[in-house]
């Protein structure tokens, strides 16, 4: 029953990309239109750091603001991580 909901959610994946793929047109792509005004092409090394490096370094620097500016570690809560229970009660 579970390869036959894989198999099915596959072939609505495949389905759907090929229909994406389908309905758009690259052909009419070639065709400028009026006010077309396309810039020089970018490297290889220009595409890499626009959309590979820039991403990981824009991630990495909001997860260490994030971790450095994190106030939760400082207070101590009174949570069942920080309760050392030993077996005594208190009256």
């Amino acid at each position: 029953m579970d390869k036959k909901n894989a198999l099915r959610a596959g072939a609505l994946a495949a389905g759907t990309t090929l229909m994406m793929l389908l309905m758009s047109s690259p052909a009419l792509a070639l065709t400028r239109d009026d006010g077309d005004d396309p810039g020089p092409g970018l490297s290889v090394i220009q595409t890499l750091g626009l959309y590979v490096v820039a991403p990981i370094a824009l991630f990495v620097i909001i997860a260490g603001l994030v971790m450095a500016l994190d106030k939760s570690r400082a207070k101590k809560d009174t949570t069942t991580s920080n309760i050392n229970v030993r077996g005594e009660a208190k009256a």
